[in-house]
């Protein structure tokens, strides 16, 4: 057998409560928050002596996950928050909504700005992207019918 699931994506942040309060404004539900740090974490890393604390979102069906993760040791080596979605590596994380006009106007009272413009997909779905707390690309969409 292969893959049996998925189990999260993993966002470096800088502030975690600005992350958290963020993401449950989105819908999800912090599931818990806590300090990684000693040895075995830095050897599934590959980052040795290592802290961070980590918070794990939940979306309201229960099976997806963020975590949200604060470096404090060592320190972050790279910001790549604000490339364009044609950068390589992580483009971004798109969310199923139930009202995208709603929700743009709950995520702009916390800082979110949309990245080009809601579009609709053929009788399909209504699309955008977002750019969240401290830059963090997200896409959002809300299936029609």
């Amino acid at each position: 057998m292969a893959v049996k699931r998925m189990d999260n994506v993993g966002i470096v942040v800088e502030s975690l409560d600005t992350a958290i309060a963020f993401f449950a404004e989105l819908g999800m539900k912090l599931e818990g928050r806590t300090m990684i740090e000693g040895e075995w974490a830095g050897r599934v890393t590959g980052l040795g002596d290592q802290r961070v604390e980590i918070a794990m979102m939940v979306t309201p069906d229960g099976h997806s996950r963020l975590e949200l993760s604060r470096f404090l040791i060592p320190p972050v080596v790279a910001d790549h928050r604000n490339a364009p979605v044609n950068a390589l590596g992580y483009l971004r994380v798109m969310f199923a909504v139930d009202d995208i006009d709603e929700l743009l106007a709950r995520l702009g009272k916390r800082g979110a700005q949309i990245v080009g413009e809601v579009v609709q997909f053929e009788d399909s779905y209504r699309l955008c992207y977002i750019r969240g707390p401290e830059g963090i690309l997200i896409g959002l969409a809300e299936q029609l019918g």
